[in-house]
């Protein structure tokens, strides 16, 4: 943790708002602000204001209040950048993200007509480049040149960013302004894997090889010129097999692929060649960590950490790379993404009065991996709390404010809002029991109803019962009656025999 001294010396070493942004101290550039220095202040060299150095350098806290003080988000240096142009350039996500909420046109051409979109494309920083097509960034405007993003992505071999602008709608068979498909442009510079990926993607493998810009040259014929040999390779291949020799998976993300089989060679050349950004996604959300943890590649995690990847990135799934290690059971991996990740990772439930609260930071795209400044754990944690203290003062002004304009008779929006759903409830229950009142009378109607019929039936039954004959019988049978029954006495014996003679013997 810096001392008192250290902090008073580092306050003396900033001799502009330039330099108080790019060391992150933004106590002494609000110092320098209100001692009277512009807000818009530029240098003298590159025309930069102190909101173009902090999106430039990833000051993330210093760019947060340059906003709130109103700095210009529209002002440009030399050649026609903005304070977003330079946080893609730089891939500073964070400080694209503040830029945009607070209204930096994501649009704005440079000298050459790029927006932030094509720089971020050219270098690229395709997490930056999904931030800005989120924003509603048209995937397909034009420069001078009529490049589109997908040209720069091309040429400049960027093939995350490729396959990104492709999944939000780039078209990939129009034209530059010399009749260049982005697969000629990807053939001159010789990017074997963003052509491929092109090729694959096309709606006719032939079509694509044959196409010809305005010069009457194929593919072939600028790898040809340039001495391209992987890609004169690559067409000899495909025109002799008639079909893709890889799988569309390696195509598109060939980087997971080696990240996943442990491939470090060639993980190595992808990312330092900048064909793959170090913390590139697939199209799970699954980073290059995700792959070698699942697998449990711990040298090719020890690489990514030393370059830089971020560890606590989630997937589509919300896991990190240590949480998928953890499904696999790769114990290696786990105990390096321990050392390494997040610390404050856990599921402790913690509040403001505690310090780790401030010590807590799994945003993706923060600057905070970035080397442009050099704050320690202490610096990150201060402005931290300076920023939830600003939510507090502000909370707290909020509340007076309502309260104020309560006591002049005004109503809030959401005061508004609760009234007009008292009043649709209201209403509701108006309809409701009017309906109950109305399923009443016709329930008792129909009782009424029933108990008519239950009374006519009654009546019907009374009359019936009156009109009943009973069943005469017939004379046969009446006969055949008599004369059973006569039968029936005259079989009776009676008690002694009559007419007996009684003999007495001696």
């Amino acid at each position: 943790m810096m001392t008192a001294l250290e902090a008073v010396k580092k306050k003396q070493n900033c001799t502009s708002v330039h330099e108080a942004v790019k060391a992150g101290d933004v106590e002494q550039l609000a110092s320098m602000i209100k001692s009277g220095t512009g807000i818009n202040e530029v240098d003298l060299v590159h025309k930069f204001t102190p909101l173009h150095c902090a999106a430039h350098c990833g000051s993330l806290e210093c760019l947060h209040w340059l906003l709130w003080h109103g700095a210009d988000t529209t002002r440009v240096t030399v050649r026609g950048w903005t304070a977003a142009h330079l946080a893609a350039i730089r891939g500073q996500d964070a400080c694209m993200q503040a830029l945009l909420i607070n209204g930096a046109n994501a649009e704005a051409q440079d000298d050459r007509g790029c927006t932030p979109s094509h720089l971020a494309a050219a270098h690229g920083q395709s997490y930056t480049l999904q931030t800005i097509l989120r924003s509603g960034a048209n995937v397909n405007v034009s420069d001078r040149n009529d490049w589109k993003p997908v040209h720069y992505a091309a040429f400049h071999g960027r093939l995350g960013c490729l396959q990104l602008l492709i999944r939000w709608g780039a078209c990939i068979d129009d034209v530059d302004n010399n009749g260049n498909l982005p697969a000629h442009l990807a053939a001159v510079e010789g990017h074997l894997h963003c052509f491929k990926f092109l090729v694959s993607k096309m709606a006719s493998v032939t079509h694509t090889l044959k196409a010809r810009n305005d010069q009457g040259e194929t593919p072939r014929d600028l790898a040809e010129r340039f001495y391209k040999d992987n890609i004169l390779q690559y067409i000899d291949g495909v025109e002799k097999e008639g079909e893709h020799p890889e799988a569309q998976e390696v195509l598109a993300f060939p980087a997971h692929c080696a990240a996943f089989k442990g491939d470090l060679l060639v993980l190595r050349r992808l990312v330092r060649s900048g064909v793959i950004n170090i913390n590139e996604r697939d199209d799970k959300g699954s980073t290059l960590m995700h792959k070698a943890a699942g697998q449990g590649h711990v040298h090719c995690l020890q690489w990514l950490i030393e370059m830089g990847a971020d560890c606590d990135i989630t997937n589509d799934a919300g896991e990190t790379p240590k949480d998928v290690a953890k499904r696999f059971a790769h114990l290696a991996a786990v105990e390096l993404l321990t050392q390494t990740g997040d610390s404050n990772s856990s599921d402790e439930e913690l509040d403001a009065n505690n310090i780790k609260f401030f010590e807590r930071h799994g945003v993706e795209g923060s600057t905070d991996s970035k080397e442009d400044l050099t704050l320690d754990k202490a610096d990150k944690r201060n402005a931290r709390i300076r920023a939830y203290r600003k939510i507090q003062e502000l909370q707290q002004l909020l509340e007076i404010a309502y309260s104020n304009y309560r006591q002049l008779g005004g109503i809030t929006e959401e005061e508004k809002k609760m009234k007009k759903e008292e009043r649709e409830v209201e209403k509701a229950v108006r309809e409701l029991e009017a309906q109950l009142e109305y399923e009443r009378v016709r329930r008792e109607k129909l009782e009424s109803q029933l108990d008519d019929y239950r009374a006519e039936i009654s009546h019907l039954r009374e009359s019936l019962e009156k009109t009943r004959i009973p069943p005469a019988v017939p004379v046969e049978a009446e006969t055949i009656s008599k004369s059973c029954k006569e039968k029936k006495r005259v079989k009776k014996k009676p008690a002694c025999s009559p007419g007996g003679v009684f003999v007495r013997l001696r």
